[in-house]
């Protein structure tokens, strides 16, 4: 059976769309508390959980929505970190790498 070059066409740009559409569609995997670069990090979804012993530079009122490297909108529940590349942050979380910002 020999398919025409019209079907053809119309069927490239049909899965092209398809591609396209599905990337947006798609959102980011949330990292886990128990990732291993979220573990290396200390990285905890809530703030309020993380160790204080261990992570003396924690303090009250330090989370991912307030960090310089937070790159989701200012109270959101979660942001993107180019810490954790392809995974996005809880906006209440926090890690060692905390760096107010400006």
């Amino acid at each position: 059976m020999k398919n025409s070059r019209r079907q053809f066409m119309i069927l490239s740009a049909a899965g092209a769309c398809t591609l396209a559409l599905n990337g947006k569609v798609q959102a980011q995997a949330m990292v886990a508390d128990t990732d291993p670069q979220a573990t290396a990090l200390g990285y905890k979804s809530d703030a309020t959980k993380v160790d204080k012993a261990k992570y003396a530079k924690y303090a009250a009122g330090q989370q991912c929505d307030n960090c310089a490297l937070y790159q989701g909108k200012p109270g959101s529940a979660a942001g993107g970190c180019p810490l954790f590349a392809g995974k996005q942050v809880a906006g209440k979380g926090w890690c060692s790498a905390y760096a107010k910002k400006a």
